[in-house]
C-alpha cells in the first residue's frame, strides 16, 4: 500500500499544491517563497526519508507567516492522510539531533490527540529574514492537522539557525520510527483499538 497524499489549499492568503510520500527517499522540489523555510523542509524530507513536493504562492510580501502557517496546515493533513488507518505502525518516535554546539530532541506520538509542547529558547528573532516565532506557528499547525503529541526540546544551543535546524531534522527522523510499519505490531497499536 502507498501512504501518499496530495493536498491543495487555496485561500485569499495563499495557493498551496503539495505531494507527500511516507516511504520516500527524502526526495524534495520546493518552491515556498520562503527561503529559511524551504531549508529546513529539506532537512525534515532528507532525514525522515519523505518525498516531498510543495508549490506555494503566498503573501511574502507582508511576511512569512501565512505560507509558513498554511503549509504546516498541508503537511499535517498530507500525514494524517498517508497514514490511513495506521496499522502496524510504531506509532511513537523519538529523536536526538545535534548540530554543531546546539541539541534538539524532538519526541512524537501519532495518537489522534494534537497537542505541542515547545521548550526553545532561541536567542535571536531572526535567522535571515525569517521569523523565528513561526518555527511555533509550523509546528503547532502541523501537530493540529496531523492530530499527534509533538515535544520539541532544544537543550541548548547558541546559534539561533543551528538550534531550528537540529529541531527539523530531528522532526523527520522521530516521525521516520513513528511512522515505520513493525511487523510484531497487529491492527493498530494501542489498547483502545483505534487511534
Amino acid at each position: 500500500m502507498e501512504r501518499t497524499a496530495t493536498v491543495n489549499r487555496y485561500t485569499n492568503e495563499t495557493r498551496i499544491d503539495l505531494d507527500f510520500s511516507i516511504d520516500g527517499e527524502g526526495k524534495t522540489t520546493l518552491e515556498t517563497g520562503v527561503p529559511f523555510l524551504s531549508h529546513m523542509l529539506d532537512l525534515f524530507a532528507k532525514h525522515g526519508q519523505f518525498d516531498l513536493k510543495v508549490d506555494a504562492k503566498g503573501d511574502v510580501e507582508v511576511d512569512g507567516h501565512h505560507t509558513t502557517e498554511d503549509i504546516g496546515i498541508c503537511i499535517g493533513q498530507a500525514l494524517r492522510e498517508a497514514l490511513g488507518d495506521k496499522k502496524g505502525i510504531k506509532r511513537y518516535g523519538n529523536a536526538f539531533v545535534p548540530m554543531d554546539e546546539a541539541l534538539a530532541q524532538v519526541v512524537v506520538d501519532l495518537s489522534n490527540r494534537p497537542h505541542l509542547e515547545m521548550r526553545a529558547e532561541l536567542p535571536a528573532q531572526q535567522v535571515g529574514t525569517f521569523d523565528v516565532e513561526l518555527v511555533h506557528e509550523f509546528l503547532w499547525k502541523l501537530a493540529l492537522e496531523a492530530r499527534m503529541n509533538l515535544h520539541v526540546i532544544v537543550h541548548y544551543g547558541k546559534n539561533t539557525h543551528h538550534m531550528i535546524e537540529a529541531v527539523f531534522k530531528a522532526l523527520g527522523r522521530a516521525l521516520d520510527e513513528a511512522t515505520t510499519i513493525d511487523p510484531r505490531v497487529k491492527g493498530v497499536p494501542s489498547t483502545k483499538g483505534m487511534l
